[in-house]
């Protein structure tokens, strides 16, 4: 019997895994790096113990500090999570040699599924379909074709290639990400299948050599080859869905798997299906899993790793339909690339449940209010789920209350998650792996250009608000009021895009809005109804609006009825700036420089790469603009940048 469990993990998945455990009775231990010292999950479990450092390699990833605190708490056995060691064959050898119960498939198991190519190889005689595969480019006869990391997953090392010229490039590149992700460049290439959908089956095995599947999953919707939305139940026709679940569970028996899989594969147009790999661990999306069929999956994996059966032999039935988006800390502006900053205000509204099988909305996330998002980390934030009676319930429940939510100080995926949510096509279940490629409209932001000078103008009038509240006289009179009015008061704003807006206004002797004006201007006909520091409601054209306000030093967040912005308060008179150099390309985000490709005094044409910047366990390219001499470059390979830092000067010719 398991007594005290350590999670070695981190964010939403270690706070789900010690939600059951405490339902269950079982003590747990959290580790956690420097920069998780403050976080939730610390907070929540019985102890927690400190691995010193930040980064994964020194912390997360480290199998002995890992056995040390496990030593130290006094916890009999471990669960891994997923992502980082979660399918690492040495790290479960390693826990079991100690003495300890792990949480998961055997080593052996992992180790075999852990190579894609070996895998393929012990899968296929078992009668579980394969697409054609080449390790040798040279063999390769068609195109389009995939590259993959064999040692990992997560969309890392992955990249579509439509043509010979492109291969050796994709593969060097596949390879470096697939090192830095996994600890092994190994690559390998098989056909791309266009049109496909990604649908994959949760299957569950025990120690007496059972192995049944849970149901299947659709996580067609994805973005660089990582999930974004995913539901249950795929919306497979009766004879499909039979022979996907007796090809998953064929593959768990030529394993003799023991706990919590997933057998993914990629659904062709005309109804084939190709095996893509199969996960030894909990994934990302087994609460769609848990809301249609009501099991906790957690709760099966400290079962079955006690050594006791399943308490079922056969597919469970499911009732009714659940989706899940994963909202990330990205920001749109900058092609979705990884944000960091601190989380001021996370509130979802409407949820039922956290961390728990439900039928309702639930909410399974790693922050709270005042969470720092930094770039050592994969960027996603939470995993919001909705359970509804119907497929369109679900989808509706969850666009609207993902559509409401509170999320200051970090740029997010949510819009663009809302969008898809609410697309006409995904309400059709119109979905493929190739949907985002297709669908140009769901990129764009919630809150339509022309509805900005309003949320400026409700941002503007609470700022007044809270400044009149707390003034220590004249209170009771309007902001900026006059006996002989003369000049507006003016507040202006820089949005998230750098744009500047700025908002002029007058208020009569009552508090009412006598005249208002934009630049960019607008001629929208408002009067004010209230405002508060936290609240401005407005008539807009006939049509009364509320506006939630929340301010955070000179960042000020407005959510209204269209969609949400951030704005920043620009200051009546600007403080002096350091002048950069013409030609300074800045760092988008925070990284690590881990390739430096050019040299000074190189020439340079648009389109050139000049270095590779790692972050948040994602290449990211930076490319010359335009032609030009390198005239600088003041990051050496190696060095930490923060966002806007210099990372090379070039001199036009």
């Amino acid at each position: 019997m398991i007594r005290t469990l350590l999670v070695a993990n981190r964010g939403e998945i270690a706070r789900r895994v010690v939600a059951t455990c405490r339902r269950l009775g079982v003590a747990t231990v959290a580790v956690h790096s420097d920069a998780d010292a403050d976080t939730p999950l610390v907070a929540e479990a019985d102890q927690a113990v400190r691995l010193p450092g930040r980064t994964p390699a020194e912390t997360y990833l480290r199998v002995d500090a890992l056995l040390d605190a496990a030593r130290r708490s006094g916890a009999d056995a471990v669960h891994p999570g997923y992502g980082f060691l979660a399918e690492n064959a040495d790290f479960a050898t390693a826990v079991t040699d100690a003495g300890l119960t792990w949480v998961g498939p055997p080593a052996r198991v992992i180790a075999a599924m852990g190579d894609k190519l070996a895998a393929k190889a012990l899968l296929a005689p078992a009668g579980v379909p394969m697409l054609p595969t080449w390790t040798d480019p040279d063999l390769i006869t068609e195109y389009p074709v995939l590259v993959k990391a064999s040692a990992g997953g997560g969309g890392r090392g992955m990249r579509i290639v439509r043509d010979a010229a492109g291969l050796a490039g994709a593969v060097a590149s596949a390879g470096r990400e697939a090192a830095a992700a996994f600890g092994d460049g190994t690559v390998f290439v098989e056909r791309y299948v266009e049109g496909g959908r990604h649908v994959e089956v949760q299957i569950f095995g025990d120690t007496h050599r059972t192995v049944v599947a849970l149901g299947e999953r659709d996580c067609s919707i994805q973005r660089r080859h990582q999930k974004l939305v995913e539901e249950a139940p795929a919306g497979l026709a009766p004879e499909l869905r039979r022979r996907l679940h007796e090809a998953a569970v064929a593959a768990g028996r030529a394993v003799d798997y023991v706990g919590a899989g997933t057998v993914e594969f990629l659904l062709a147009p005309d109804g084939a299906f190709f095996f893509l790999e199969m996960n030894t661990r909990l994934q990302v999306e087994h609460p769609v899993t848990e809301a249609v069929t009501g099991l906790d999956l957690v709760r099966l994996q400290l079962l079955v790793a006690e050594g006791a059966p399943l308490p079922l032999t056969a597919t469970p039935p499911t009732t009714g339909h659940a989706v899940e988006v994963r909202l990330c800390a990205e920001e749109p502006a900058r092609g979705f690339r990884p944000a960091t900053g601190t989380l001021h205000r996370f509130a979802v509204p409407g949820v039922t449940d956290t961390f728990t099988p439900a039928r309702g909305l639930r909410l399974d996330s790693g922050v709270t209010d005042g969470s720092v998002v930094g770039v050592h980390y994969d960027s996603m934030l939470a995993k919001l789920v909705a359970w509804g009676e119907t497929r369109t319930e679900a989808v509706r429940a969850l666009a609207g209350a993902l559509a409401r939510a509170e999320v200051h100080g970090v740029a997010t995926n949510r819009d663009l998650l809302v969008r898809v949510l609410r697309s006409p096509e995904f309400g059709a279940a119109e979905v493929d792996t190739g949907f985002l490629d297709r669908h140009d409209a769901v990129f764009a932001p919630l809150l339509p250009a022309d509805e900005l000078p309003l949320v400026a103008l409700a941002g503007a009038l609470a700022l007044a608000a809270d400044r009149r509240a707390n003034a220590p006289v004249l209170a009771g009179l309007p902001s900026g009021w006059r006996n002989v009015p003369a000049f507006p008061q003016v507040t202006r704003f820089a949005g998230a895009d750098g744009g500047e807006l700025a908002v002029r206004y007058r208020l009569d002797r009552t508090g009412a809005l006598a005249d208002w004006s934009t630049d960019p201007a607008t001629d929208r006909q408002v009067t004010l109804v209230g405002a508060a520091p936290d609240r401005v409601v407005l008539d807009v054209d006939g049509v009364r609006r509320a506006y939630r306000v929340h301010r955070v030093g000179s960042e000020v967040f407005v959510d209204g009825p269209d969609g949400a912005a951030s704005l920043t308060e620009l200051p009546r008179l600007p403080p002096p700036t350091v002048a950069l150099a013409a030609g300074s390309l800045l760092a988008p985000l925070p990284g690590t420089v881990t390739r430096t490709h050019v040299g000074v005094g190189q020439r340079v044409t648009a389109g050139d790469l000049l270095l590779t910047l790692e972050a948040m366990k994602l290449e990211h390219p930076v490319v010359a603009p335009a032609d030009g001499l390198v005239s600088e470059l003041p990051v050496p390979t190696g060095g930490q940048v923060d966002t806007g830092t210099v990372l090379a000067v070039l001199t036009p010719e």
